[in-house]
């Protein structure tokens, strides 16, 4: 079995200046992910997509196979599904096409390798009920007065609120997940037919919360439980 894992890190970052090269304690923060599918026992193959030769060298150093992206990949704008789509075409030109494809995302950096490969081992259950993909997330609850508010005002309802169910019925009917960024797998035909990294059908793998770095004070929180350990 081929999974190939894809760890995109681009070198410009409005939060955090150069976030993917800032350490954390003696490491980078790149290097935590590709250290994590390197020792993972299902992931064969692990590559870093970025426009930034510097990240390129370091994730090199770390032990990833890099490919160059286009600077059109690489802009504030750009979303994360071209950018696999763009190593997975350029490893079908190569011969190159591997069973699953697995999207780490080098901001989770508390996400280990045992991580991944429970994730793994509860995604490959769950194709045998017809699931055919796995993304990670934490429980945010049961709910369901949920609302979104526009940018003019307006409320869109994001449940049905005309069967809206009695409190004691909520448990059954709404549970509420947040996608917490540090795993998303899929097999590389789903990909293909899909263009994004979440199937048609897909499953959660519901854990507590993972820090996904987008601040400095995350940075700090994730030091300190790193130097715990």
């Amino acid at each position: 079995m081929e999974i190939l894992a894809i760890i995109p890190a681009r070198g410009g970052s409005k939060g955090i200046k150069r976030k993917n090269l800032k350490p954390i304690l003696d490491k980078p923060l790149v290097a935590y992910t590709i250290e994590a599918s390197l020792k993972s026992k299902y992931i064969t193959r692990t590559i870093v997509s970025s426009e930034d030769e510097e990240i390129l060298e370091v994730s090199k150093k770390y032990g990833a196979e890099i490919l160059k992206r286009p600077q059109e990949l690489a802009q504030d704008t750009t979303k994360t599904a071209p950018v696999m789509l763009d190593v997975i075409d350029k490893l079908e030109n190569q011969g190159y096409k591997a069973d699953y494809i697995v999207l780490l995302q080098p901001t989770c950096p508390l996400r280990d390798e045992e991580y991944i490969d429970s994730a793994f081992e509860y995604y490959f259950e769950a194709q045998k009920k017809g699931y055919d993909s796995c993304f990670s997330a934490f429980s945010s609850g049961y709910t369901h007065a949920k609302w979104r508010i526009l940018h003019d005002d307006k409320l869109e309802a994001l449940y049905d609120f005309r069967t809206r169910p009695r409190r004691q019925e909520i448990e059954q009917h709404y549970k509420m997940i947040t996608e917490n960024g540090a795993f998303y797998a899929l097999q590389w035909d789903t990909m293909k037919k899909t263009k994004d990294f979440i199937g048609y059908n897909p499953i959660a793998y519901i854990t507590p919360k993972v820090i996904d770095i987008d601040t400095i004070e995350d940075f700090e929180r994730v030091e300190e439980i790193i130097r715990n350990r």
